[in-house]
């Protein structure tokens, strides 16, 4: 059985919306569709393993506090495979 990655809504408004995500030790997002464009900002250094739409899996390297930017539309699984927790913050643009 997978372990759920946590979220915490921050901010909702009619702009947009902040959550701190926050996966242990092999914990994933589940599989979903990001209907608004975001930027990540990892908190922590480490990876995330990515499965996309047809079963590739990818892994992106991640640095603390450097962000990411992705349109709307991404689909994934998102896994920690990291040996430690893994956090960051997704602000999704309304």
């Amino acid at each position: 059985m997978t372990v759920a990655a946590v979220p915490t809504l921050n901010i909702d408004n009619e702009r947009v919306r902040v959550t701190t995500w926050r996966f242990a030790p092999g914990a994933a997002t589940g599989w979903h569709r990001h209907e608004m464009a975001y930027v990540i900002v990892p908190l922590i250094t480490g990876k995330l393993k990515l499965v996309g739409p047809d079963g590739a899996e990818t892994i992106a390297e991640l640095q603390a506090g450097i962000p990411y930017y992705k349109d709307a539309g991404v689909e994934h699984d998102v896994i920690n495979p990291n040996e430690f927790e893994f956090a960051f913050v997704e602000t999704e643009l309304k």
